[in-house]
């Protein structure tokens, strides 16, 4: 019995460990999208037609990370991290 109550205990603390990490990739991610992003793709990241943005609601890391190394509109993100751009994801999947 000790066992499996251990072992619950032991999911329990990876998920809240989970989460916090989220939330501060999320909360990263909403920083980087503010100075980085929003001027053209908007504060909601829905995108702006008169410029040409698209929006970018719910993109993958991967997608962020290939359209930022492709794009040369891009090119001055290319500085960002790796934990900046998981951070840019998760924000942007929070968006609805």
């Amino acid at each position: 019995m000790k066992k499996v109550l251990s072992g619950i205990l032991l999911v329990a603390m990876l998920c809240v460990v989970g989460s916090i990490s989220r939330a501060q990739d999320a909360a990263s991610g909403e920083k980087t999208f503010k100075a980085k992003c929003a001027a053209c793709h908007g504060a909601d990241a829905a995108g702006k037609p008169a410029m040409k943005s698209p929006s970018i609601k719910g993109k993958t890391a991967d997608q962020i990370q290939k359209e930022i190394s492709t794009s040369p509109k891009h090119a001055s993100l290319k500085s960002l991290t790796a934990d900046d751009v998981k951070g840019l994801a998760v924000y942007l999947a929070t968006l609805k």
